[in-house]
């Protein structure tokens, strides 16, 4: 199948659309351990992110959104909503299409002390400002000898979402996560959204936010301290969303949530998965990957990216060179198809990763399935 992908490294061996309006009809309606089981409140994701942007806007007058749509259509997906009415049009700023002219705006202005929060569309948009990001933002702090901060956050949805082409659902953990400089952040949930949002808009340095659009409805528990307005998550700290003894399952964004589910298929058939959250791809929690390694001994990485060069990769070579003695199986990596997005609904269904590789991939793991190499 196209969207499985595996790697052996174990013991034994464009059209651009240009408006929110358009967008809207593809749209659907600092611990390591996860500390939210018991909450009694709900929140989604769009409402935590919401709400993390409009306690930071309260609490610091030096921070302002921009982007196209932010302010008088509330967002492209509604995240900005209410904002512009609050804060005023010096503080929410709608932009012209032109992601490399207001990006460069942008980081000037965080050059100067203040703390743009800039919105992309999408992140496939962010390539028509990849040189400001990365060049003017990422690079500006060690270049300056430590001189000039540039405390700037990059935020919007990243990966595929539902039929919207090649040139509309690329992820860009990989490409960003590769740059020193930069943060790069990648939530999950209501939790991860709110805490790591409001820990990226506080952070000195250039913050790469990944959401993802077809969370951004979903509901998630949060605790009383969540909500507390003082609450950030850390990172560059992973969460351990399920605990399990017999093989590790690392995802980001969307794939965690397809990863629980797995697990839970996985527990009914004696296979106990622990599923680690990475939340932060830049800097990456090898401690936690790592000790979780030692005590399953298989790992499984799940990603919606390309599979060459993608972070399952890193995290394999990571527990290659520190806990290589610890594998009992061969690492399986679970990733995209390695081709453009298709359009279609039933390839695109194959060229990203299903609950279902996931469950393949960890029996392997096992020693539960015939191995991939052997069943064709």
């Amino acid at each position: 199948m196209w969207g499985i992908v595996r790697k052996k490294v174990g013991a034994g061996a464009s059209c651009i659309l240009t408006s929110g309006q358009a967008l809207q009809r593809l749209r659907p309606a600092a611990s390591a351990s996860r500390y939210y089981s018991s909450a009694a409140k709900e929140m989604t994701v769009r409402d935590a992110l919401n709400s993390a942007l409009d306690e930071e806007m309260s609490a610091d007058p030096k921070v302002f959104l921009m982007g196209e749509e932010v302010g008088e259509y509330q967002g492209a997906y509604k995240i900005t909503k209410g904002l512009l009415e609050k804060y005023g049009p010096e503080r929410v700023l709608d932009t012209p299409i032109t992601e490399a002219g207001f990006t460069g705006i942008g980081v000037g202005a965080a050059y100067h002390g203040l703390k743009p929060v800039v919105e992309f569309m999408t992140f496939n948009f962010s390539m028509q400002a990849i040189d400001h990001i990365i060049n003017s933002a990422a690079k500006t702090n060690y270049m300056s000898a430590g001189q000039i901060s540039v405390p700037i956050v990059f935020r919007g949805p990243n990966g595929a979402a539902a039929g919207v082409g090649a040139q509309h659902s690329q992820c860009y953990a990989a490409w960003y996560g590769a740059c020193p400089g930069l943060k790069v952040l990648a939530p999950y949930s209501s939790e991860d959204a709110r805490g790591l949002l409001k820990a990226a808009i506080r952070d000195p340095d250039p913050v790469v936010f990944l959401e993802n659009e077809l969370l951004y409805g979903e509901s998630f528990p949060v605790s009383a301290e969540v909500l507390d307005s003082s609450f950030t998550a850390p990172i560059g700290k992973a969460k351990i969303e399920r605990e399990g003894k017999d093989v590790t399952i690392t995802a980001f964004s969307k794939m965690v949530g397809y990863a629980l589910k797995a697990a839970e298929v996985l527990s009914k058939e004696g296979i106990s998965a622990e599923v680690i959250n990475l939340r932060s791809i830049r800097p990456l929690d090898r401690a936690t990957i790592n000790a979780s390694v030692r005590k399953t001994n298989r790992l499984v990485t799940v990603e919606e990216g390309f599979p060459q060069h993608g972070v399952g990769a890193e995290i394999c070579t990571s527990v290659v060179e520190e806990s290589f003695g610890y594998l009992d199986a061969p690492v399986e990596r679970i990733a995209g198809a390695d081709i453009p997005m298709p359009y279609a609904a039933n390839l695109e269904r194959m060229a990203v990763p299903q609950i279902e590789d996931i469950i393949r991939a960890a029996k392997r793991a096992c020693y539960r399935a015939v191995p991939l190499a052997a069943s064709g």
